[in-house]
């Protein structure tokens, strides 16, 4: 006795299998639901008393003025720049008033420009 496939058309047997896969995928959301109805470490509803909550009254505070921002001592301004530039970047609006560089004759990015164009030549 042999055994045959019942077809060998490719639609039919991917609409017969996907069906199989949504048929199980629903049979395990009820599963999921009847565990979640079922739970036993779930802690029963406490009912709800309107005589516990306080009214919501609206206070009016004084505006607090923010702290000044505290800059270390020997934290490059190169540095403060970059984060400045990295936070304007992410979409943060702010103003630069003046970076400053310093000993802008021995920076890295500078011996590196000069190193890449004496390269291109």
């Amino acid at each position: 006795m042999e055994h045959s496939p019942v077809t060998t058309n490719p639609l039919i047997i991917m609409m017969i299998n996907m069906t199989v896969v949504f048929i199980v995928l629903v049979a395990l959301i009820y599963l999921i639901k009847l565990i979640h109805f079922l739970d036993p470490t779930k802690e029963p509803a406490k009912p709800h008393t309107p005589e516990e909550e306080e009214p919501l009254v609206a206070v009016k505070s004084e505006p607090v003025a923010a702290p000044p921002p505290v800059i270390e001592e020997g934290i490059k301004p190169e540095i403060i720049a970059a984060i400045t530039a990295a936070i304007s970047a992410y979409g943060f609006s702010g103003r630069v008033k003046a970076v400053h560089i310093v000993n802008h004759e021995g920076t890295p990015w500078k011996a590196s420009a000069k190193f890449n164009n004496l390269q291109r030549k």
